[in-house]
């Protein structure tokens, strides 16, 4: 099976940068053309039999651009819902720094040891998304699959494929409707092609 693996894109929230999580977001006028131009790029360059995405409406329609590109319908699958950051949720950094500093600092340096308050651990999105891709594996051997995530939940993934751990969670980016590009064959082998490829972008204002 092949993925393709790419963020929704821009909405309110990433610059300056707030924990978006499960708030519901819609994509800027930036964002809807930046699913425009990764849904072009997707449409030339491959031939998807199928389109999901994460349950929050800006994944969704994320992937609605790329479907249709496609001719495909999209359809959802919760295991690539983002992470669920609790009582942080719509809080600038600089908020979270001041109201519980020693578990932010964690957050930044060893991110596999928290526990965000009323939400989910680094722990419980790999168990998700690693489940995700046990289901897409069952239906979809030898097909090409789009996936369209978060950038925690495209972390985690990217985690899993390159057989990293949760501590290496820092050491991947993941730019609004980014391109990712990696094979996973019948053994659980990946091969890694493309991670983080926004040069489909350029021309997107």
């Amino acid at each position: 099976m092949q993925i393709i693996l790419t963020r929704h894109g821009e909405v309110e929230g990433i610059h300056p940068e707030r924990f978006r999580g499960r708030m519901e977001l819609e994509l800027t006028p930036r964002g809807r053309q930046q699913a425009k131009a990764v849904a072009s790029r997707i449409a030339a360059e491959f031939t998807p039999q199928a389109v999901y995405s994460s349950p929050m409406q800006r994944c969704r329609d994320t992937a609605a651009e790329i479907a249709t590109a496609c001719a495909l319908k999209p359809q959802v699958l919760d295991g690539m819902n983002d992470l669920d950051y609790g009582a942080w949720q719509w809080k600038t950094h600089d908020d979270v720094r001041a109201e519980d500093p020693q578990r932010y600092a964690l957050w930044k340096t060893a991110p596999q040891w928290v526990r965000f308050p009323a939400g989910e651990s680094l722990q419980d999105l790999a168990l998700r998304t690693a489940d995700a891709l046990r289901t897409l594996l069952q239906r979809h051997a030898g097909d090409t699959v789009v996936l369209v995530g978060h950038d925690s939940v495209n972390r985690a993934l990217l985690l899993h494929a390159l057989d990293l751990p949760l501590s290496a969670y820092w050491r991947i980016t993941q730019q609004p409707c980014c391109l990712n590009v990696f094979d996973l064959d019948a053994h659980g082998r990946v091969t890694l092609h493309r991670v983080n490829d926004t040069s489909h972008l350029r021309s997107v204002a």
